[in-house]
């Protein structure tokens, strides 16, 4: 049996929740077996305005997922909106005094680098991404691991958001009876859902139009370089159309999804209820309903043209814009887009496709949850450290915390290896290894505080020795 990840993307309008069963030992490693999706409340704009609503959506569309899949989970990510984040450039180099690049000294240049760089005190590191490494003179390196040379330099993109905001959601999340194991940029989660290898490679722009906002990231390379949002959202359509056509929103809701599209159509009326008084309706024009739509999604994708425009990387998105999330399902959106974005090439990405249970990869709207859970079984940039400030690579397995050993077995084991449960090295092995690269660390820091200096010294802490053996080789 495989990892079960439970994805929640919480965003202003909907709350999209989906369970994967993963298994990193199988090619066809991905399968989703549960969804749900509830309307949001407490949330407006990209942030969370009532915690008590908000915690009670989560736990009732997680609840529905729980009962379609029929199993628990055992890993949660959570997207949080680009709202309030910031971007911020940071790079460092660093010595390699053993002459060949180790996992560990990857992680020590992306933290120093982290450190030479000022954030702002109320805000938090969510992610930090490098897009270039360099050993001694050689320049542009995809991957730097097992690489002779005396100098490592690496070049990160960190996205920085407000404490407030991550303190909001992680309390909604826990008062919902969850604790997220990694927040993500809602717009980076689309990105993996939605954008291939060439894209990434030739540099993309991805827009994540969803209810009431539009997450834009800049993937680049092996990274994101820029992120930005506006607030603007399909639910700008809805109000606009009740606001006209003087209907309410639940009908101007269901006119929206109905006769949603950007292209002409010949003259039809329909039949709309009068806000405010349920005896009385007039017609309407068509014509009229699609001018109101066109007119809100143009100058959407006119704002967007301007942000991309004054972000200084739009000469990196070679491969041009990549359109996902709600709004994206509406009829002549990429012919609108591409000549708003200057003939620039425009895809609308509907979410990779894998094995299911259900249909869910026609939607756009869904892109944002899938690729939640695809982060959670380890579809992210080749480096990172992530929200809870670790170490994340592209080759690590993601697995249950001790999945081949459980807690009891783990401390058993080494109470007959003669390591006491209260010396600081049976700590720090104890502290849920889920990688052989971490694993490796966690060794090796034991080595460096002197501990285990040596392999003369494994050889004559025999207990230790063969219990260090027995673990690595698990993995």
């Amino acid at each position: 049996m495989g990892i079960k990840i439970l994805g929640i993307d919480i965003g202003s309008t909907q709350i999209c929740a989906m369970m994967v069963e993963h298994d990193p030992r199988s090619n066809n490693s991905v399968k989703i077996i549960g969804m749900g999706t509830i309307k949001s409340q407490g949330l407006k704009k990209g942030s969370i305005t009532n915690i008590e609503l908000a915690s009670n959506s989560i736990k009732s569309v997680v609840s529905d997922v729980v009962r379609v899949a029929g199993t628990k989970f055992d890993k949660v990510i959570v997207s949080i909106s680009g709202k309030d984040a910031k971007n911020i450039d940071c790079k460092d180099v660093i010595n390699i005094p053993e002459k060949e690049v180790t996992i560990k000294q990857i992680e020590r240049a992306i933290s120093s680098a982290e450190y030479k760089v000022k954030i702002p005190h109320d805000y938090e590191i969510l992610h930090t991404l490098p897009y270039n490494f360099k050993v001694d003179e050689q320049d542009n390196i995809e991957d730097p691991l097992g690489m002779n040379g005396t100098r490592l330099e690496v070049q990160a993109h960190i996205i920085a958001v407000q404490k407030s905001a991550i303190t909001n959601l992680r309390k909604a999340i826990e008062k919902a009876g969850l604790k997220a194991d990694n927040i993500v940029l809602s717009g980076y989660a689309s990105a993996i859902s939605t954008l291939n290898e060439d894209e990434k490679s030739l540099g993309t722009v991805l827009i994540d139009l969803g209810g009431s906002s539009c997450d834009m990231v800049i993937h680049s390379g092996n990274s994101i370089r820029f992120n930005d949002f506006l607030p603007v959202g399909s639910l700008n359509i809805t109000t606009d159309i009740s606001t006209v056509l003087h209907t309410p929103p639940a009908v101007a809701e269901e006119v929206k999804i109905k006769y949603g599209t950007l292209k002409a159509k010949s003259n039809e009326l329909i039949v709309l209820p009068d806000l405010g008084d349920e005896n009385s309706s007039r017609e309407v024009d068509i014509s009229v309903i699609i001018n109101v739509i066109y007119m809100r999604v143009e100058e959407a994708l006119m704002i967007l043209a301007t942000m991309l425009s004054k972000s200084g990387y739009k000469d990196y998105a070679s491969a041009g814009i990549v359109l996902t999330g709600g709004m994206a399902k509406l009829e002549g959106l990429k012919e609108l887009a591409t000549a708003i974005f200057d003939n620039m090439p425009v895809r609308i990405a509907k979410p990779r496709e894998f094995e299911s249970s259900i249909d869910v990869f026609k939607d756009p709207s869904n892109s944002c949850a899938i690729g939640l859970c695809l982060y959670g079984a380890g579809y992210f940039t080749p480096y990172e450290i992530d929200s809870e400030r670790k170490l994340r690579y592209k080759d690590e397995i993601v697995l249950k915390p001790n999945p081949f050993v459980s807690i009891k077995e783990f401390d058993d084991n080494m109470e007959k290896s003669g390591l006491s449960a209260n010396s600081n090295s049976y700590d720090e092995l104890k502290s849920e290894p889920k990688t052989k690269v971490e694993l490796d660390l966690k060794i090796d820091d034991i080595s460096d505080k002197g501990d285990l200096k040596s392999n003369s010294d494994l050889d004559r802490v025999n207990p230790i020795s063969k219990f260090v053996n027995y673990l690595k080789n698990l993995f």
